[in-house]
């Protein structure tokens, strides 16, 4: 199967995942398959998640990110990604929370419509005050 609707790529000192049009619970397992290779080939922590282009979700999506992600933790252990999720309306803001909010509680942020401050959130240190 090609996954057409779903890039996967290091860019700079981060790992970009963009996703357009419809997502099924294939495109998100072949997306986060790809997102963890890359983080453990790179060893950059930091992950842009581009929904702009990406179709209403199901909640069954996000439910699914949430139970692929206990399983990224159990299998990363002390490594914790930094991760901002682009989104275009508050429908799949909503559920980038339900997705990444057990796990990322503060490691995560969700933005609308402005990829250069999702950027700039990733190159922040996650320590500063």
């Amino acid at each position: 199967m090609t996954y057409q609707q779903l890039w996967v790529e290091p860019v700079g000192d981060l790992v970009l995942a963009r996703v357009r049009g419809r997502c099924d619970e294939d495109v998100l397992k072949e997306c986060q398959r790809r997102v963890l290779e890359l983080v453990k080939d790179t060893r950059q922590v930091k992950v842009l998640y581009d929904a702009l282009e990406m179709e209403d979700p199901t909640v069954d999506m996000a439910l699914c990110q949430d139970r692929m992600d206990a399983e990224a933790h159990e299998q990363l252990g002390p490594v914790v990604l930094r991760r901002a999720v682009l989104v275009p309306n508050t429908r799949i803001a909503y559920l980038a929370r339900i997705a990444f909010g057990q796990f990322g509680e503060g490691a995560y942020r969700v933005f609308y419509n402005d990829m250069a401050k999702a950027i700039l959130w990733l190159e922040e240190n996650p320590n500063r005050a």
